[in-house]
């Protein structure tokens, strides 16, 4: 027979459940009432203070953000950019991260402090501008995808969580014939799935909501990711001053945060989307590797 759960603990779990609650529903609300918003209708959220749940669905504000064709070219564009992008994130890293972690390794700790101070100090935006432009790479998805191929943070975890697997597996692989390359492909990587996942996230989040390095470097609007164009959108319908020529002139504009709430959602649920995959990796690999150095 279970020990009898005394008052003062039961009140306790009490107040943790309201506590908890409470600050569950603060966090949810904000997005349900963007979602609300963005499928509202403009007479509805005029007249009504709040819009949590409308009483009539509307795609006004979609059907504006989809008005310019240019937008469907942006969103291939950015769809191109962030799994690209992905893989060179993955492939620069871990073909860093693994020689970092063998302590064998020839100035290895030279290397460590290199990669430490870039993540304390770097040139700025001017000097990283230059040497992309010395490079040729202005107006070219290329500009979007090299200049950020590692994360000196990223790096530096996966090589701590490469660093805690057993040295007898290399020791094994080695003796059967295994050179360092077939051992990161066929040992290392296959056991790192956690991290792999983990960083496979925050290197796909950070390509698709980036917008400054393409307005830096990419002149050409037809090459745009969609998150640039979102914010044109958001500008125009600001009363800003944008490029309103790709928007249909004859298409009544929906008031401007019901364009905001939508451009929020279009930009948010892809990414939504992708996590549910990678949820049952993502809460070991964050912590695995951030302990031990």
């Amino acid at each position: 027979m279970g020990m009898k759960e005394s008052l003062g603990g039961r009140l306790f779990d009490l107040f943790n459940y309201i506590f908890l609650g409470l600050f569950g529903l603060v966090t949810v609300l904000p997005f349900i009432y963007v979602v609300g918003g963005a499928f509202t209708s403009p007479q509805e959220y005029i007249s009504r203070r709040l819009v949590l749940f409308p009483h009539t669905l509307s795609l006004e504000g979609f059907k504006y953000i989809f008005s310019t064709p240019v937008l469907l070219t942006s969103l291939s564009v950015t769809i191109f950019i962030t799994v690209a992008g992905t893989l060179i994130n993955l492939v620069f890293t871990c073909l860093m991260a693994y020689p970092l972690s063998r302590k064998d390794l020839d100035g290895r700790k030279f290397i460590l402090l290199g990669v430490v101070f870039s993540m304390l100090f770097s040139g700025g935006m001017i000097p990283l501008f230059l040497v992309v432009k010395s490079l040729g790479m202005i107006d070219s998805f290329w500009s979007l995808l090299l200049p950020g191929a590692i994360s000196a943070f990223n790096l530096i975890v996966l090589k701590n969580f490469f660093q805690q697997m057993p040295d007898g597996l290399e020791e094994a692989a080695k003796i059967d014939g295994c050179n360092d390359l077939r051992i990161l492909w066929q040992i290392v990587l296959p056991l790192s799935l956690p991290a792999i996942a983990t960083f496979s996230l925050f290197y796909a989040v950070n390509h698709w909501n980036s917008f400054f390095s393409a307005i830096l470097y990419i002149n050409d609007n037809y090459k745009w990711p969609i998150q640039v164009w979102l914010r044109q959108i958001v500008i125009l319908s600001s009363g800003g001053l944008g490029d309103s020529a790709t928007f249909d002139s004859n298409y009544i504009v929906p008031p401007g945060q019901i364009i905001k709430m939508a451009v929020i959602v279009i930009s948010t649920v892809p990414i939504l989307c992708v996590y549910p995959f990678l949820q049952k990796h993502f809460a070991k690999g964050a912590l695995i590797g951030s302990v031990k150095g």
